[in-house]
């Protein structure tokens, strides 16, 4: 029986290359495990990838990540197995959900695996010739002068 919080099916490659960068993202970034981190690091918007096991029983320990998620911009993918989303990130026991902060060299396995989840391409930062200048910027307006502090009367 399908869970009430997987909104979409991930293939089995897809499942695959996201347990390969979680590996990366564990060795050479930052990860938070567990269903009470990932829910904190969402909520300060300090995850950029957040990935969900479809096993997790009671549901209830998950069912309220993708929807935080959604409402910050995070994304998110799921993984059909808690057993080897822990393995992944090295833990011996089984993990609902991980969160990943800091990509380290996993930010093209990531990038990889948004693309396969959202459907959309890679984006490729477009870089200027080596031989071209940066276009000037617009000025900076003048800062506004401070008013001269009104002065104290002498005593007599």
């Amino acid at each position: 029986m399908a869970k009430a919080y997987v909104s979409f099916q991930v293939s089995p490659e897809v499942a695959t290359k996201t347990y390969e960068a979680l590996q990366l993202a564990k060795q050479s970034g930052t990860v938070r495990k567990g269903a009470n981190e990932v829910t904190k690091s969402v909520e300060r918007g300090l995850a950029s990838f957040v990935v969900i096991a479809e096993d997790v029983e009671p549901e209830e320990v998950v069912i309220h990540i993708p929807k935080l998620c959604e409402q910050k911009k995070i994304t998110f993918t799921f993984v059909p197995s808690k057993i080897e989303l822990g393995k992944s990130i090295g833990m011996s026991i089984p993990c609902a959900a991980v969160a990943v902060e800091g990509q380290g060299q996993a930010t093209g396995a990531i990038r990889e695996v948004v693309a396969k989840v959202t459907g959309n391409a890679p984006k490729e930062q477009k870089q200027a010739p080596s031989g071209a200048s940066k276009a000037p910027s617009a000025p900076k307006p003048a800062p506004k002068p401070k008013a001269p502090a009104p002065q104290a009367a002498p005593k007599a």
